[in-house]
Protein backbone atom coordinates (compact mmCIF):
# COMPACT_ATOMS: atom_id res chain seq x y z
CA UNK A 1 0.00 0.00 0.00
CA UNK A 2 1.13 3.13 -0.95
CA UNK A 3 1.81 5.59 2.56
CA UNK A 4 -0.54 8.09 0.93
CA UNK A 5 -2.99 5.66 1.34
CA UNK A 6 -2.43 4.70 4.97
CA UNK A 7 -4.89 7.71 6.48
CA UNK A 8 -7.64 5.70 4.93
CA UNK A 9 -6.44 2.28 5.88
CA UNK A 10 -6.93 2.96 9.75
CA UNK A 11 -10.59 3.32 10.07
CA UNK A 12 -13.33 1.10 8.27
CA UNK A 13 -15.60 4.13 8.29
CA UNK A 14 -13.85 5.79 5.55
CA UNK A 15 -13.50 5.67 1.43
CA UNK A 16 -10.04 5.88 -0.11
CA UNK A 17 -10.32 8.66 -2.98
CA UNK A 18 -11.24 5.51 -5.35
CA UNK A 19 -13.97 4.03 -3.42
CA UNK A 20 -12.20 1.39 -2.06
CA UNK A 21 -12.66 0.26 2.19
CA UNK A 22 -9.56 -1.28 2.97
CA UNK A 23 -10.60 -2.93 6.25
CA UNK A 24 -13.11 -4.84 3.92
CA UNK A 25 -10.81 -6.29 1.30
CA UNK A 26 -8.52 -7.29 4.59
CA UNK A 27 -11.17 -9.11 5.46
CA UNK A 28 -11.77 -10.59 2.73
CA UNK A 29 -7.97 -11.93 2.20
CA UNK A 30 -8.52 -13.59 5.95
CA UNK A 31 -11.19 -15.66 4.07
CA UNK A 32 -8.68 -16.30 1.58
CA UNK A 33 -6.26 -17.72 3.83
CA UNK A 34 -8.92 -20.16 5.43
CA UNK A 35 -9.95 -23.85 4.49
CA UNK A 36 -11.20 -24.65 1.21
CA UNK A 37 -14.81 -24.73 1.15
CA UNK A 38 -17.25 -26.06 -1.34
CA UNK A 39 -21.51 -26.01 -1.92
CA UNK A 40 -22.93 -27.86 -4.69
CA UNK A 41 -26.92 -28.00 -5.74
CA UNK A 42 -27.99 -31.59 -6.40
CA UNK A 43 -31.19 -32.89 -8.16
CA UNK A 44 -33.50 -32.52 -4.94
CA UNK A 45 -30.65 -30.55 -2.06
CA UNK A 46 -27.70 -29.02 -1.32
CA UNK A 47 -24.54 -30.67 -0.33
CA UNK A 48 -21.51 -28.98 1.46
CA UNK A 49 -17.94 -30.16 1.60
CA UNK A 50 -15.16 -28.82 3.59
CA UNK A 51 -11.32 -29.75 3.74
CA UNK A 52 -10.42 -28.96 7.08
CA UNK A 53 -6.63 -28.83 6.08
CA UNK A 54 -5.32 -30.58 9.22
CA UNK A 55 -1.85 -29.62 9.36
CA UNK A 56 -0.54 -31.59 12.42
CA UNK A 57 -1.02 -35.35 13.29
CA UNK A 58 -1.61 -34.09 17.00
CA UNK A 59 -4.85 -32.49 16.28
CA UNK A 60 -8.08 -33.79 17.12
CA UNK A 61 -9.70 -33.90 13.46
CA UNK A 62 -13.32 -33.86 15.02
CA UNK A 63 -12.47 -30.75 17.45
CA UNK A 64 -12.05 -28.31 14.22
CA UNK A 65 -15.57 -27.65 13.33
CA UNK A 66 -16.89 -25.83 9.58
CA UNK A 67 -20.16 -27.13 8.80
CA UNK A 68 -22.92 -25.95 11.50
CA UNK A 69 -26.37 -26.59 11.06
CA UNK A 70 -28.46 -23.29 11.64
CA UNK A 71 -32.07 -24.66 11.91
CA UNK A 72 -33.81 -27.95 11.19
CA UNK A 73 -33.90 -27.21 6.88
CA UNK A 74 -30.93 -24.79 6.86
CA UNK A 75 -26.89 -25.65 7.54
CA UNK A 76 -24.14 -23.59 6.44
CA UNK A 77 -20.23 -24.38 6.27
CA UNK A 78 -17.40 -21.64 6.87
CA UNK A 79 -13.99 -20.22 6.06
CA UNK A 80 -11.51 -17.44 7.70
CA UNK A 81 -11.86 -16.87 11.34
CA UNK A 82 -13.62 -19.45 13.28
CA UNK A 83 -14.38 -17.74 15.92
CA UNK A 84 -15.93 -15.02 14.20
CA UNK A 85 -18.31 -17.80 12.28
CA UNK A 86 -19.23 -19.35 15.84
CA UNK A 87 -20.73 -15.42 16.70
CA UNK A 88 -22.77 -15.71 13.12
CA UNK A 89 -23.74 -18.67 13.49
CA UNK A 90 -25.26 -18.54 16.88
CA UNK A 91 -26.91 -15.31 15.40
CA UNK A 92 -28.64 -16.86 12.62
CA UNK A 93 -29.92 -19.64 14.71
CA UNK A 94 -31.27 -16.96 16.83
CA UNK A 95 -33.04 -15.35 13.99
CA UNK A 96 -34.16 -18.80 13.07
CA UNK A 97 -36.11 -19.37 16.12
CA UNK A 98 -37.06 -16.24 16.77
CA UNK A 99 -39.23 -16.10 13.37
CA UNK A 100 -40.23 -19.50 14.22
CA UNK A 101 -41.64 -18.28 17.54
CA UNK A 102 -43.47 -15.10 16.07
CA UNK A 103 -44.73 -16.66 12.88
CA UNK A 104 -45.09 -20.20 13.92
CA UNK A 105 -42.93 -21.49 10.59
CA UNK A 106 -39.72 -21.76 9.47
CA UNK A 107 -38.17 -19.12 8.27
CA UNK A 108 -37.11 -18.98 4.44
CA UNK A 109 -33.60 -19.73 3.21
CA UNK A 110 -33.34 -15.95 1.53
CA UNK A 111 -34.39 -14.41 4.72
CA UNK A 112 -32.06 -15.61 7.12
CA UNK A 113 -29.22 -15.00 4.53
CA UNK A 114 -30.39 -11.92 4.14
CA UNK A 115 -30.53 -11.03 8.23
CA UNK A 116 -26.93 -11.85 8.13
CA UNK A 117 -26.26 -10.25 6.02
CA UNK A 118 -27.62 -7.32 7.12
CA UNK A 119 -26.03 -7.72 10.08
CA UNK A 120 -22.33 -8.13 8.74
CA UNK A 121 -23.02 -5.23 6.60
CA UNK A 122 -23.50 -3.41 9.57
CA UNK A 123 -19.66 -3.78 10.69
CA UNK A 124 -18.35 -2.30 7.94
CA UNK A 125 -20.50 1.00 8.42
CA UNK A 126 -19.74 2.31 12.30
CA UNK A 127 -16.53 3.30 14.01
CA UNK A 128 -14.86 1.20 16.42
CA UNK A 129 -15.62 -2.21 14.77
CA UNK A 130 -13.98 -4.48 12.32
CA UNK A 131 -15.76 -6.42 10.09
CA UNK A 132 -15.96 -10.34 9.81
CA UNK A 133 -13.16 -11.56 8.58
CA UNK A 134 -15.31 -15.20 7.44
CA UNK A 135 -17.60 -16.50 4.73
CA UNK A 136 -20.45 -18.58 4.93
CA UNK A 137 -21.62 -21.27 2.57
CA UNK A 138 -25.52 -21.39 3.57
CA UNK A 139 -27.62 -24.19 2.09
CA UNK A 140 -31.19 -25.12 2.94
CA UNK A 141 -34.31 -25.78 1.66
CA UNK A 142 -37.57 -23.95 1.74
CA UNK A 143 -41.05 -24.30 0.03
CA UNK A 144 -39.26 -22.16 -3.03
CA UNK A 145 -36.79 -24.90 -3.65
CA UNK A 146 -33.15 -25.84 -2.33
CA UNK A 147 -31.15 -22.97 -2.35
CA UNK A 148 -27.20 -22.18 -2.11
CA UNK A 149 -26.16 -18.77 -1.18
CA UNK A 150 -22.66 -17.58 -0.61
CA UNK A 151 -21.99 -14.40 1.96
CA UNK A 152 -18.67 -12.32 2.32
CA UNK A 153 -17.55 -9.97 4.80
CA UNK A 154 -19.27 -6.64 2.99
CA UNK A 155 -22.43 -8.46 3.68
CA UNK A 156 -22.96 -9.39 0.03
CA UNK A 157 -24.99 -12.04 -1.20
CA UNK A 158 -25.07 -14.27 -4.24
CA UNK A 159 -26.80 -17.26 -5.12
CA UNK A 160 -25.22 -20.11 -6.92
CA UNK A 161 -25.89 -23.69 -8.05
CA UNK A 162 -21.93 -24.57 -6.89
CA UNK A 163 -19.90 -22.52 -5.23
CA UNK A 164 -16.68 -22.06 -3.39
CA UNK A 165 -15.48 -19.94 -0.35
CA UNK A 166 -11.81 -19.91 0.92
CA UNK A 167 -8.17 -21.24 -0.18
CA UNK A 168 -8.23 -22.11 -4.22
CA UNK A 169 -11.95 -20.50 -4.65
CA UNK A 170 -10.66 -19.51 -8.09
CA UNK A 171 -9.48 -22.97 -9.10
CA UNK A 172 -12.68 -24.40 -7.91
CA UNK A 173 -15.22 -22.11 -9.61
CA UNK A 174 -13.31 -22.62 -12.69
CA UNK A 175 -13.66 -26.59 -12.06
CA UNK A 176 -17.32 -26.08 -12.02
CA UNK A 177 -17.64 -24.02 -14.64
CA UNK A 178 -16.26 -26.91 -16.55
CA UNK A 179 -17.61 -30.21 -14.74
CA UNK A 180 -20.87 -29.31 -13.00
CA UNK A 181 -23.97 -30.17 -14.12
CA UNK A 182 -27.77 -30.23 -13.25
CA UNK A 183 -29.48 -32.69 -11.51
CA UNK A 184 -26.82 -34.59 -10.38
CA UNK A 185 -27.46 -37.22 -7.21
CA UNK A 186 -26.26 -36.74 -4.33
CA UNK A 187 -23.08 -39.49 -4.51
CA UNK A 188 -22.05 -37.38 -8.03
CA UNK A 189 -22.31 -34.12 -6.35
CA UNK A 190 -20.19 -35.42 -3.22
CA UNK A 191 -17.54 -36.75 -6.33
CA UNK A 192 -17.82 -33.62 -7.72
CA UNK A 193 -17.26 -31.86 -4.44
CA UNK A 194 -14.02 -34.24 -3.66
CA UNK A 195 -12.62 -33.84 -6.83
CA UNK A 196 -12.59 -29.82 -6.86
CA UNK A 197 -10.99 -30.06 -2.89
CA UNK A 198 -8.42 -32.21 -4.97
CA UNK A 199 -7.86 -29.66 -7.08
CA UNK A 200 -7.40 -26.67 -4.92
CA UNK A 201 -5.19 -28.85 -2.80
CA UNK A 202 -1.50 -29.07 -2.50
CA UNK A 203 -1.21 -32.21 -0.38
CA UNK A 204 -0.95 -35.36 -2.87
CA UNK A 205 -4.11 -37.44 -1.39
CA UNK A 206 -7.14 -35.69 0.63
CA UNK A 207 -6.81 -36.92 3.75
CA UNK A 208 -9.89 -38.77 5.03
CA UNK A 209 -10.41 -37.03 8.84
CA UNK A 210 -10.08 -33.92 7.43
CA UNK A 211 -12.96 -34.00 5.03
CA UNK A 212 -16.62 -32.88 6.41
CA UNK A 213 -19.48 -33.53 4.66
CA UNK A 214 -23.37 -32.19 5.49
CA UNK A 215 -26.15 -31.97 3.14
CA UNK A 216 -29.82 -31.03 3.54
CA UNK A 217 -32.73 -32.80 1.09
CA UNK A 218 -35.89 -31.48 0.06
CA UNK A 219 -38.71 -33.10 2.90
CA UNK A 220 -35.61 -33.93 4.97
CA UNK A 221 -33.65 -32.22 7.84
CA UNK A 222 -30.04 -31.06 7.30
CA UNK A 223 -27.58 -33.68 8.37
CA UNK A 224 -23.83 -33.71 9.02
CA UNK A 225 -22.92 -36.92 8.41
CA UNK A 226 -20.92 -39.01 10.91
CA UNK A 227 -16.84 -39.81 10.23
CA UNK A 228 -17.65 -43.42 9.13
CA UNK A 229 -20.39 -42.58 6.70
CA UNK A 230 -18.01 -39.43 4.85
CA UNK A 231 -15.04 -42.04 4.74
CA UNK A 232 -17.36 -44.60 2.67
CA UNK A 233 -17.73 -41.25 0.11
CA UNK A 234 -13.71 -40.78 0.31
CA UNK A 235 -12.86 -43.79 0.04
CA UNK A 236 -15.07 -44.78 -3.33
CA UNK A 237 -14.20 -41.24 -4.74
CA UNK A 238 -10.72 -42.58 -4.04
CA UNK A 239 -10.97 -45.92 -5.71
CA UNK A 240 -12.66 -44.45 -8.49
CA UNK A 241 -9.60 -42.18 -9.49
Amino acid sequence: MQPAQMAYDRAITVFSPDGRLFQVEYAREAVKRGTTTVGIKFKDGVVLVVDKRITSRLIEANSIEKIFQIDEHIGCATSGLVADARVLVEYARLIAQINKVTYGEKISVETLVKKICDFKQNYTQYGGVRPFGTSMLIAGVDHKGSHLYETDPSGALVGYKAGSIGAGRDIVMKFFEDNYKDNMSLEEAIALGLKALKKASEEEEIKKEAIEIGYVRVDEEFRKMPHDEATKYIEKYLEGQ
